[in-house]
């Protein structure tokens, strides 16, 4: 089966119900698709997750009381941040790794993953995956 080529543009803008969030529009030839930072946030979360070394994703408002906080599925976005600046769209990653693992090399298959799939799922591409290492812990502390 031949791959179609991907023919769209891509454009932020807010989105009214919730002013302090904004939406992908990704105008093809057939129509337009909005895409929730949220969505983006979560497809993310799933990607990063499926790989070695990582523990988890961790919160975005850092450390409380010097040790990182372990988000649940359901709160990966808190540990996710979609910015969609000059035209390029960056995803940034905090993070708890695995404790024996090469940090460079989680962070490194983490960027690929994540940016991989959001190619193939929502067909956009990521210019930037930044990975903030948020901790360290063995793999079977939760």
């Amino acid at each position: 089966m031949k791959r179609r080529e991907r023919a769209h543009t891509l454009r932020a803008k807010k989105r009214s119900e919730a002013p302090d969030s904004m939406t992908l529009e990704l105008s093809t030839d057939q129509g337009k698709i909005d895409v929730s930072d949220e969505v983006i946030a979560t497809i993310a979360g799933f990607a990063a997750t499926d790989c070695y070394g990582l523990v988890g994703m961790a919160s975005r408002s850092q450390l409380k009381d010097g040790i990182a906080e372990l988000l649940g599925r359901e709160n990966w976005s808190k540990g996710i941040e979609v910015k969609y600046e000059q035209g390029e769209l960056a995803v940034d990653l905090y993070i708890i790794v695995s404790y024996g693992t090469k940090i460079s090399e989680v962070a490194h298959n983490v960027q690929s993953k994540v940016k991989y799939t959001l190619s193939e799922t929502v067909g956009i591409d990521v210019s930037r995956v930044n990975i903030f290492v948020q901790g360290v812990r063995l793999a079977s502390e939760e």
